[in-house]
């Protein structure tokens, strides 16, 4: 009905100037006293056939109008079945639309390969800076000094920046590299213990963890990823002395406790937001906001899922749920 009217509010002119015949009409008949009852009969018939025509047109516009819209959303690409021209504004319009859907095509394709270039740039920068940092991380195995200690914490923070850096561009490109297959997850989680063992002694950290002995199905390159930066998450925010745990929960839920100072309730909810620090991230002034972005993106992609409970002053606990595999398109 509102359509209806609005139909009628836009050809108000055409009505308006059929109403000033009617009283055209009307004013003559009374002015040369003619009897109103001969032209009565016709002119309800022609009233009635009028309102027919008015609520046919309406119809034909309403659906017309339906049609645009749903176009209008996929004006990626040359509208097919648009209505058929009536007029010659019909036309140019149609000429129109289609001209503005050829240029946004062709400027979506130019962005696409300006981005592509852009993507392929970043991805041999981190892969170029590796380099040096590989050379540098020798250079201070060759003495064993509080400096070179500290110096190569500082570089392992480098070096998981590029990593989370390759891990973006890896998750936005069109083709990944995931190798999934059944394997033991303890060797995973040796491995990125001894990457930050380093910390753990520094901070004397206490690190309770017996062998799981499970298998999952998984990549073992993201994974590892994501555990990874859940445990430097753990050391951030845990002080010296502290504990992180690393359990089991059944069926293949992997679970990683701290003893730290914990996430706000309001953080709670969005710490695996692109780019939300929270009141943690925020007083270190040192959080970039995407690891536990990323890792929510790259279990999703693993099929597993992610979550986190916590409370100020209570520690962290993060669970990966490592049981399912079903995929999930990023």
């Amino acid at each position: 009905m509102q359509f209806f009217f609005s139909y009628l509010y836009h050809r108000r002119k055409v009505l308006l100037l059929l109403f000033f015949f009617l009283f055209l009409f009307a004013v003559s008949f009374w002015l040369y006293r003619l009897p109103v009852e001969a032209v009565a009969y016709p002119a309800l018939i022609c009233a009635a056939i009028g309102l027919a025509v008015l609520i046919l047109g309406s119809l034909r516009a309403s659906r017309k109008h339906r049609l645009l819209v749903r176009l209008a959303d996929s004006l990626t690409e040359l509208p097919r079945g648009l209505p058929e021209p009536r007029t010659q504004d019909d036309e140019d319009y149609q000429l129109l639309v289609g001209a503005l859907c050829e240029e946004q095509r062709r400027l979506k394709s130019a962005m696409e390969l300006r981005y592509a270039d852009m993507i392929d740039y970043y991805t041999v920068w981190a892969h170029q800076i590796k380099t040096p940092i590989a050379s540098m991380r020798l250079t201070l195995q060759e003495e064993d000094s509080e400096f070179s200690r500290r110096a190569g914490e500082d570089l392992l923070r480098i070096e998981q920046y590029v990593e989370m850096v390759l891990c973006y561009l890896r998750l936005d490109s069109d083709s990944t590299d995931y190798v999934f297959r059944e394997q033991e997850l303890d060797p995973i989680l040796r491995q990125a213990v001894r990457r930050l063992s380093g910390q753990f002694i520094r901070r004397r950290m206490h690190l309770q963890y017996e062998p799981l002995g499970v298998r999952v199905l998984t990549d073992e390159k993201w994974l590892l990823f994501v555990v990874e930066q859940v445990l430097t998450n753990a050391l951030k925010y845990t002080p010296a002395g502290g504990t992180i745990t690393i359990e089991l929960e059944e069926p293949k839920t992997l679970c990683i406790r701290d003893t730290g100072i914990g996430i706000a309730p309001e953080d709670l909810p969005r710490i695996f937001e692109k780019g939300y620090t929270g009141v943690n991230g925020r007083a270190d002034k040192k959080a970039s906001g995407l690891g536990l972005y990323l890792c929510r993106r790259i279990c999703r992609a693993l099929g597993h899922t992610i979550r986190a409970n916590s409370s100020p002053d209570s520690g962290t606990v993060i669970r990966i749920d490592l049981s399912s595999h079903e995929q999930h398109p990023e």
